[in-house]
Formats: structure tokens, C-alpha cells, sequence
């Protein structure tokens, strides 16, 4: 499963089908009060007569949808990395240097603004039921689907560390997961965020210089994936 930067995506049926699932098991710590406070409040509002009940599972199917539009989006660049390489990716070239540089910039993205304010719409949704509430099951997925590019908004860097140092390793995806939750859910995780940037732009400088010294990086294995080869 893991090659490293060079995994292999596989087929696009695969591909969605990990994806959807990664992110359920990724996100579904730090959505979990979001999704939880949503069933409370249409069940409180179903109760008082002001509108139809809904099924928060019709909530987190927008939320996955986001994600799985932004997974698509990076299966095409991937696929499209592949057929333009000509092995300038290859691991023993620019390999390092591409990753390096892609978690060094997910690192600086963390000081911007749109991240500061999807991350605090993520922490503190309450507003989001009181300023954009919308009723019925469509509704409820075009809500899902917002706070789900809301959460893109704040993480797709991670995610692009992620897909730097290995799409389909469980130690990557432990850390990764685990950052967006102490991002999300702590109570410094706003300023968790500038410490988090210091660290990714400091690995993407050491894979970028040595890579083999990296604990838990594994080595791109031979074969076509993203073009990073032995």
C-alpha cells in the first residue's frame, strides 16, 4: 500500500471509493460535534413544529461530497503529473524537491487568512445554524456540502502533505488526522496552527535535502506512479 510519495492512486472506482472512506475515518473526529449539533437542532425543530425532520446522514453525504470533489480534483492532477513527467519526478532528480516544496508551501498556508477563517468556522458553528440554515433535505446537503468546502478551506494543505509523503500510509494518515483534530477540536488550536507551519515548512527543507534520513518516509518503489521512480 505504501510507496511513499510514489503511490499509485489506482483506478478512478478505487480511488473514490478509498477516498470516501479515508475521509470518513479521517474527518469524523473533528465533524463529529458539527454533524451532532446539526441532528440536535432539526430534531428540536421537527419537535416544535417549525419544520421537517431530517436525517443528519443526508447532512454528512454533503459534507462527503465536498471531499469527494476535492479528491477528484487531486486524481486529476496526478494523472496529469503522470503523463507529462518524463522522469524529471523520478525520485533520484526532482522528486524530492517537488514534495519538499509542497509540504513546505501547505506549511505557509497555514498563516494566511483563509485558513484563519475557515478553521474558526469549523471551531465555532453555531453560526453557521443561526446565519445559514436551510430547510429540507436539500437544504441540509447544500449545508453539508458548505461546511464541507469550509473544511477544505482550512485543510486541503494537510491533505496535500498527505499526498506528498504518502496517500496510503496509516503513519501519515495518524498524524495528519490527528493534526486536523488538535487543530479543530483543542482549545489553542488556533495557535497550534503557526506551530504546525514551522514544522511542515521544516520538513519540506529536510526531505528536500535528505530525504533517506526522514523517519517514517517511505522510499518510492519502481513503477509508474506520479513519475516519482528509483
Amino acid at each position: 500500500m505504501d510507496a511513499g510519495p510514489g503511490t499509485d492512486l489506482g483506478g478512478l472506482g478505487w480511488f473514490v471509493g478509498i477516498w470516501v472512506t479515508m475521509m470518513a475515518a479521517m474527518m469524523l473526529p473533528s465533524v463529529a460535534p458539527m454533524v451532532l449539533a446539526f441532528g440536535r437542532v432539526t430534531k428540536e425543530r421537527a419537535r416544535r413544529g417549525q419544520a421537517v425532520f431530517v436525517p443528519t446522514w443526508v447532512f454528512t453525504v454533503g459534507y462527503l461530497a465536498a471531499w469527494t470533489a476535492y479528491g477528484l480534483l487531486a486524481y486529476g492532477v496526478f494523472r496529469l503529473a503522470d503523463a507529462v513527467d518524463g522522469g524529471v519526478l523520478s525520485w533520484n532528480r526532482a522528486g524530492p524537491y517537488v514534495a519538499g516544496g509542497a509540504i513546505a508551501a501547505a506549511g505557509l498556508y497555514q498563516l494566511t487568512t483563509v485558513k484563519d477563517v475557515c478553521l474558526r468556522h469549523c471551531r465555532t458553528p453555531l453560526h453557521f445554524f443561526f446565519h445559514g440554515w436551510r430547510e429540507g433535505r436539500l437544504g441540509a446537503l447544500r449545508m453539508g456540502a458548505e461546511h464541507g468546502a469550509y473544511c477544505i478551506g482550512c485543510c486541503w494543505g494537510l491533505m496535500v502533505v498527505l499526498f506528498s509523503l504518502g496517500v496510503m500510509s496509516l503513519f501519515w494518515l495518524a498524524i495528519i488526522a490527528s493534526v486536523i483534530l488538535a487543530e479543530k477540536v483543542f482549545p489553542y488550536g488556533m495557535r497550534l496552527t503557526k506551530l504546525i507551519a514551522v514544522a511542515f515548512v521544516a520538513l519540506g527543507i529536510w526531505i528536500a535535502a535528505s530525504p533517506g534520513s526522514v523517519p517514517g518516509l517511505t522510499s518510492p518503489e519502481s513503477g509508474p506512479s506520479m513519475g516519482m521512480k528509483r
